[in-house]
């Protein structure tokens, strides 16, 4: 039965986003269990890296939030879902959704969705765009947060109506990101390139760099650990691009400046694999403003096998164990980061492996992408077999 499953996952871009690395593991996977995969997006990262023996990927403007492409978008895809024989179409961001929507009307088709974020709504137009994420035959929430989110803003949709919703937490692949895959020599290029002194305590702040990731709490925290003198020698390191934020990458330079903190935190743009940047790390953060869908730097950090620091809201308080693989600090309080960042640099070698074993414990246990896939996969069975 599963040889009939033909898959459709559409996409703005695959980039390296935990929505992007979602579709593209789980277009692998499904190959694999004998399904036919497809994917559409507009560009992206990532098609490189895709196995075209094994994957279908079609270009569309489907990063496009214009009504007349998404109406366009629409009449293509109820094409390609004939022409392929389509029996499921999955979409992962909102403006694509509209289109595949109208499409999976069209050709009397199962439609998936999956609510990557909290789609912040301030009017009932925007909030009826973001409604579009719950209009499907099945709605995944990447966590407990997001589900509760779903419920409490867009219950009304799940009434008196054949929509199921159900949590699939968001997985990543353990194999890549395993500390004993990084090749030494890797390590020591990526060190080298950046200037980053091994034999200090790294502090690492992975994300993009816009305002609601927080790294301005995290530059104030490093400015209360500069003036501790009990603490090891360390180095910190924003890494993430601006997306062209440029105005806000020169805010960041300049409190750096204005704290004096330039031969302490170093910006680098962009880190091929994330796995080599957290093996150079001894720490990672995560201090978003806003909850966290999932919380993947946390996740990915306790896949290396190295603490995590993050903020007490969204996800991360889902896949982290507070104390125990990691900590979690008052949202938006850089003093009580330095303090969680101190406490981690002072304890001793064996304290630090322990919280990183039990971190990739906690990760193969619950986070793992085989486990996303395999669930996912269930669930498009079930929609099938009810067809």
């Amino acid at each position: 039965m599963t040889k009939k499953i033909k898959v459709l996952q559409v996409i703005p871009r695959l980039g390296y986003g935990g929505a992007e690395t979602g579709c593209y593991d789980l277009a692998h996977y499904l190959y694999e269990k004998g399904c036919k995969s497809y994917i559409i997006t507009s560009g992206g990262e990532l098609l490189k890296f895709i196995n075209k023996k094994k994957v279908k990927v079609l270009r569309l403007w489907v990063h496009s939030k214009n009504p007349i492409l998404i109406l366009l978008n629409a009449l293509i895809i109820s094409f390609i879902i004939l022409f392929y024989n389509i029996n499921i179409v999955h979409a992962r961001s909102r403006a694509p959704a509209w289109s595949c929507f109208l499409a999976t009307k069209f050709t009397c088709r199962k439609f998936v969705t999956t609510y990557h974020g909290t789609y912040n709504f301030k009017n009932r137009i925007k909030k009826f765009y973001n409604s579009i994420m719950v209009r499907s035959d099945l709605v995944i929430a990447g966590s407990n947060f997001i589900f509760s989110h779903i419920n409490q803003n867009y219950g009304k949709f799940f009434l008196k109506k054949k929509r199921k919703l159900l949590v699939i937490f968001r997985g990543i692949n353990t194999n890549y990101f395993n500390p004993q895959k990084i090749l030494p020599i890797k390590l020591d290029k990526f060190a080298k390139q950046n200037n980053i002194d091994r034999n200090k305590f790294i502090i690492l702040l992975p994300g993009r760099l816009t305002y609601w990731k927080g790294q301005k709490i995290f530059i104030e925290a490093i400015k209360l650990l500069y003036e501790k003198n009990d603490l090891p020698a360390f180095e910190a390191i924003i890494l993430g691009g601006d997306q062209g934020r440029n105005v806000y990458k020169k805010q960041l330079i300049g409190l750096v400046q204005q704290h004096r903190l330039g031969k302490v935190i170093k910006f680098i743009e962009h880190c091929e694999e994330m796995p080599v940047a957290y093996g150079i790390a001894s720490l990672a953060c995560s201090c978003s403003l806003e909850p966290e869908a999932f919380g993947r730097v946390s996740v990915e950090a306790q896949a290396m096998q190295i603490p995590i620091i993050a903020s007490n809201i969204g996800g991360s308080k889902e896949t982290i164990i507070n104390g125990k693989t990691g900590h979690l600090f008052k949202n938006n309080d850089p003093i009580d980061l330095a303090s969680s960042i101190a406490e981690v640099m002072q304890k001793d070698y064996n304290s630090i492996k322990s919280i990183g074993f039990e971190g990739r414990k906690n990760v193969l246990k619950k986070f793992d992408v085989d486990k996303m896939c395999q669930t996912t996969f269930t669930e498009y069975k079930k929609l099938i077999e009810l067809s």
